[in-house]
């Protein structure tokens, strides 16, 4: 990747409810895709709402929320394999949390509104103490701060919601000791409220229900009770109402659904469809302000994106196979441009005795072929080595393995902490999940996340064959930073991949090709994430192994 220009450590200037919704509209929807991943898509955005909330950014909460509202409403409610019976009951339950989207985002909404408001007062102040100035001292203010100004205006495209106004911006690659204490003590604090939620006396059956939104529980007995009583109406009107709100119009007009403008994009205009209501809701509490959440803001530089690296050689065969077991889990975060920092500005972070995850925010580490900037992902540099001595009776069989890297989401950055085998059956080219119930369970009863997958080439090379591909982009349809490991224990190679965009993801995307193995036309599908790329090894990350296939 082509070096950025000159950065400073920095805040990311605060953007306006519209901004937000704009960035928030703007993500790629595929509905030949099965509708069960992109329901486990939209909990993994609610997932990553909670944490940026409890981090106190607000601008991502709200972003991941607009989110899984405009996909719940607009389009899973129209979806191909909606009015299947095992997926009603989870559109039921999305469509409910949908109904928390609102309310939180009518309470953000001022707050957001506010900080921007006072930041653009800031500047406007600022402007005129200048020109009260002396003339002297006007022009020597204005040579100074006009040059760090200009610098500040070519650099900074876009701001990022994800990076937060008033937090410290590191560089991944030069804080990765830090990085490791900080995701060691927040999963810990994670863990520790997990087991006291549990003993507050919150039944199994229950989380089990808002763990899984009932896609593999009893569906047909909660179906026939939600189905009892349903308004066709009410979060259409509460959606419209947001929208109008956003837009800076009262909505108590459109109460009685009288009318229902369409909200403009940077894509489409259009209208939500109806969604059922949840008549009990329940109630929430929104996280308080933070007390760092301030108004003093400054300027500062963000990086230029930088050129699509250029591809390493892949030995590409098609003759051999792999196996696809999609699970497009994400959710993605959308890519944003993002505010920087830079190592030789600020040499020495933030104190580590009271490492809090809402004190920093990692900046990107790479950017994708299209601009869209990637979160770094913290890799255990000993995890492949565990998983090749899992695989190694399949190995020393010429059959292949895989597992599934599961992590979490600190400070702007994915730490994968967990490394799950699944029950799977494998051939010397295939290896497929079963059982996946068992899977996604355990997935969110530790409330993690779906950060890619790793799998062994028993007796070929360290490449992503077609099925790898297609298998892969399930992963990185709604999470940009999923990652592909292959492992070639024969050649004692490995490497770390995830699918070009463009061209790789739209050309995987839109393949109808069957088949055990299929070429491709496009040479460029997949790329490096390692060297380099937005994944950093860091050494002394712990992680634990846990393999759901019976013995």
């Amino acid at each position: 990747m082509a070096p950025r220009s000159t950065e400073e450590t920095g805040r990311s200037r605060p953007l306006n409810v519209e901004q937000i919704v704009k960035k928030a509209q703007n993500f790629d929807y595929n509905p030949l895709i099965p509708l069960k991943y992109w329901l486990r898509t939209a909990g993994t955005l609610l997932k990553e709402a909670d944490i940026y909330e409890h981090e106190g950014n607000e601008q991502q909460t709200y972003l991941l929320l607009f989110r899984h509202a405009q996909l719940v409403i607009r389009y899973l409610s129209t979806h191909p394999d909606a009015k299947q019976g095992k997926n009603r009951l989870a559109l039921t339950q999305a469509n409910k949390d949908v109904e928390h989207d609102l309310m939180k985002l009518e309470v953000l909404k001022p707050r957001i509104n506010k900080r921007h408001e006072r930041y653009e007062q800031l500047l406007r102040d600022r402007d005129t103490r200048r020109a009260s100035a002396s003339a002297k001292e006007a022009s020597r203010s204005r040579e100074h701060e006009a040059s760090s100004y200009q610098q500040v205006t070519n650099q900074r495209p876009v701001s990022d919601p994800a990076v937060v106004s008033d937090t410290e911006t590191l560089a991944a690659g030069d804080n990765r000791d830090l990085a490791v204490k900080l995701a060691h003590k927040e999963i810990r604090r994670r863990a520790t409220a997990r087991k006291a939620t549990r003993q507050a006396g919150i039944s199994e059956e229950v989380e089990q229900e808002r763990r899984t939104a009932g896609v593999w529980g009893n569906w047909e007995e909660a179906l026939t009770k939600n189905d009892e009583s349903i308004d066709q109406d009410t979060l259409s009107r509460q959606m419209q109402n947001v929208r109008l709100q956003v837009n800076g119009s009262t909505s108590t007009e459109n109460r009685n659904g009288s009318s229902r403008p369409s909200f403009e994009s940077q894509r489409s205009n259009y209208h939500y469809p109806v969604v059922p209501e949840h008549r009990n809701p329940g109630t929430w509490k929104l996280l308080p302000q933070t007390s760092s959440s301030s108004d003093d803001y400054s300027l500062r530089s963000t990086p230029i994106l930088p050129e699509a690296p250029e591809l390493p050689p892949k030995d590409y065969d098609v003759n051999k196979s792999r196996i696809q077991h999609v699970m497009p889990l994400r959710s993605e975060k959308e890519a944003l441009p993002a505010s920087s920092t830079s190592s030789n500005l600020h040499p020495n972070p933030a104190p580590q005795q009271d490492l809090k995850p809402s004190t920093f925010s990692f900046k990107p580490s790479a950017y994708l072929e299209n601009g869209t900037p990637l979160r770094t992902i913290f890799l255990p540099p000993d995890l492949r080595h565990r998983f090749l001595s899992i695989a190694l009776p399949n190995t020393l069989a010429n059959l292949e393995t895989c597992g599934i890297l599961c992590g979490t989401l600190v400070s702007n950055a994915l730490f994968i902490s967990k490394l799950v085998i699944p029950d799977q059956e494998s051939t010397s080219d295939t290896c497929e999940t079963i059982n996946e119930s068992d899977l996604f369970d355990y997935v969110d009863g530790e409330d993690l996340m779906v950060l890619g997958w790793i799998h062994t080439h028993p007796t070929q090379t360290c490449f992503m064959s077609s099925r790898d591909l297609h298998t892969h982009g399930g992963y990185q349809v709604m999470m940009p930073e999923s990652i592909a490991i292959v492992c070639a224990p024969s050649r004692g190679d490995w490497g770390v991949f995830r699918l070009t965009d463009p061209p790789g993801m739209k050309t995987v995307l839109n393949c109808t090709q069957t088949g055990l193995f299929h070429p491709h036309a496009e040479s460029n599908i997949y790329t490096d994430a390692l060297r380099p790329g937005h994944v950093y090894e860091a050494k002394g990350l712990e992680f634990d192994v846990v393999d759901l296939r019976p013995h």
